[in-house]
């Protein structure tokens, strides 16, 4: 990877992490995963290096509890999601309902460790006690690829189009 490539993919990381941050007091209100949906879109398989710089980030700032080992796969499995389907559309409401489901499941696939170390009833209660949290997850994904979608592809193709960025 070429260096201007290599402050890319780091000025990315900042980005989605910053975006993290600014609404960690949101419940489950987020632009993760907008994000991880755009820059999988432009930057293919480039987005896996963004992803976990991003989930090292996550366990310094907020520290490597059980919860952080779910990022581990969580983040990746929407950016293989979407290299499967970013062909099919490049619509914001075919994007905000990827996305809403994608909050929706969230907390069932955060579950799993849980199931791992809690047995079959601490996994459930632990997925159980989230779905309102999913719900709201949902809904704000929902919400915010309908709004933002369009207007940060836009920019970002433009960007790299004009060469400021590439793939």
């Amino acid at each position: 990877m070429k260096t201007k490539d290599l402050v890319i993919m780091a000025m990315l990381t900042g980005v989605i992490f910053a975006a993290q941050v600014a609404m960690a007091s949101l419940p489950n209100i987020e632009a993760v995963t907008l994000l991880v949906i755009l820059y999988t879109q432009l930057y293919r398989k480039k987005v896996f290096f963004i992803l976990y710089s991003f989930i090292v980030l996550e366990g310094l700032f907020y520290g490597f509890g059980l919860w952080w080992f779910n990022y581990l796969y969580i983040w990746p499995l929407l950016a293989l999601l979407v290299l499967l389907l970013v062909k099919t559309s490049h619509s914001p409401v075919f994007w905000s309902i990827v996305a809403g489901a994608y909050g929706l499941c969230f907390g069932m696939l955060c579950a799993i460790p849980y199931f791992i170390t809690g047995g079959m009833g601490g996994g459930l209660a632990y997925w159980i006690s989230g779905i309102p949290y999913d719900i709201l997850h949902c809904a704000g994904n929902t919400v915010l690829c309908l709004l933002l979608y369009r207007p940060l592809y836009r920019v970002m193709t433009q960007m790299l189009k004009a060469g400021i960025v590439r793939t």
